[in-house]
């Protein structure tokens, strides 16, 4: 165990503030039947509701064939001006006489890569989703077989991939915390393309499409990423915002109009950004305590943390946060640097505690026989001062 002798308490009075790394709030109700709403920075939720149910995503899991085409364009394997041919498959299953969202490609056209990301971020296209897949996989099923693979080594557990449009399938299946997840990858991983998400229109073969995403047209700061619809999805919505140099991320999904839609994203991000901001908390290079050493080279040891920490809080909550170092004193020798000496506990109301583990700052040598004896005798003499 960590602690053997006398267990200390000591309370820090610090600057800082430490939060869990998830936290649900339920000061605000929504019709939505699934969402998450996450803070970029810290990658920490601030609101939840059936967030990990695996729901049929509609267009809003187009974003895994989008991070799946900037990957490749990531580790040049594909440029923007390579070209993709249309097939016969593709214009049927994905064109205008489907009935879906289309971005009006024409059986044999060459169309660049360039081109084919807008047709899909912008114009929602599941023909240029399945010609995507088709040059890039050989087809669309070995496509979703390479999204599936992508889907568990970025963790995402609630998903699942049957094609690159996000047709309604049985096996279509993402939960919304796994397209937050997807979305703030996105943004982490490719900012250089990040911007074509905020894109109003583009125009292909003489046709020119507006951008889906009602965020865009009503909330000042909202700069992406990608709506869905279908009759047993309901509206959907992944949408993101900056504001003072802070981002949201939010999921939404099971809503019943597009007006619903948007006045609900919009309502939930305006509250996510007033009533949530990041707080910087101990820098690793801070001491958090000093305690005795027993038998070691050196009399002291410092405890710092082992990491910058900086974490998404309600506003409402910082004066509540209650932090106390626990710790043993003295420690006895040898100590090596990064050995965890206690840790900090913090209290958060309505969240679960978070312990933060306290670490020796460098090295502490143990002492020759006849310097243990004399390090004995002085405690024995003088305590633990």
């Amino acid at each position: 165990m960590l602690f053997k002798n006398k267990l200390y308490l000591s309370t820090l009075v610090v600057s800082a503030i430490f939060v869990a790394t998830i936290h649900t709030a339920a000061a605000i109700e929504t019709p939505a039947k699934n969402v998450i709403i996450m803070d970029f920075e810290t990658g920490q939720y601030i609101y939840t509701k059936d967030h990990q149910k695996m729901i049929p995503p509609a267009s809003m899991s187009k974003l895994m064939t989008v991070y799946m085409i900037f990957e490749k364009l990531k580790d040049g394997s594909l440029s923007l001006d390579d070209t993709f041919t249309v097939s016969e498959n593709a214009w049927r299953k994905g064109g205008a006489a489907s009935g879906s969202s289309t971005m009006f490609l024409k059986i044999g056209e060459k169309v660049t890569v360039r081109d084919i990301i807008q047709g899909i971020i912008i114009q929602s296209g599941n023909d240029a989703c399945i010609v995507a897949a088709e040059n890039l996989s050989g087809s669309e099923e070995d496509f979703a077989t390479e999204m599936q693979k992508k889907a568990r080594q970025m963790g995402l557990k609630h998903s699942s991939f049957a094609n690159a449009t996000g047709w309604p399938h049985p096996d279509q299946l993402m939960s919304v915390e796994d397209l937050a997840k997807l979305a703030r990858a996105i943004i982490y991983k490719f900012p250089e393309y990040y911007h074509i998400f905020s894109e109003h229109t583009f125009t292909h073969n003489n046709i020119k499409q507006g951008n889906r995403n009602p965020l865009l047209y009503s909330m000042q700061h909202a700069d992406g990423l990608k709506t869905g619809h279908t009759e047993e999805a309901g509206f959907c919505l992944v949408a993101s915002a900056k504001k003072d140099n802070r981002r949201l991320i939010s999921v939404m999904a099971g809503l019943k109009s597009n007006k619903e839609r948007s006045e609900e994203a919009e309502k939930l991000m305006t509250w996510g950004f007033r009533e949530f901001s990041n707080y910087n908390m101990l820098k690793k290079v801070k001491v958090i305590e000093t305690i005795p050493v027993c038998q070691g080279s050196e009399e002291n040891i410092n405890l710092i943390i082992e990491k910058n920490i900086r974490r998404t809080l309600k506003k409402s909550s910082i004066s509540k946060i209650k932090m106390t170092a626990v710790y043993d004193k003295p420690v006895t020798a040898p100590i090596k640097k990064g050995d965890q000496l206690g840790i900090v506990k913090i209290d958060i109301p309505g969240q679960q505690d978070l312990e933060i583990p306290l670490i020796a700052d460098r090295d502490v040598k143990k002492l020759g026989f006849f310097g243990r004896i004399k390090s004995n005798l002085q405690y024995l003499l003088l305590g633990n001062q």
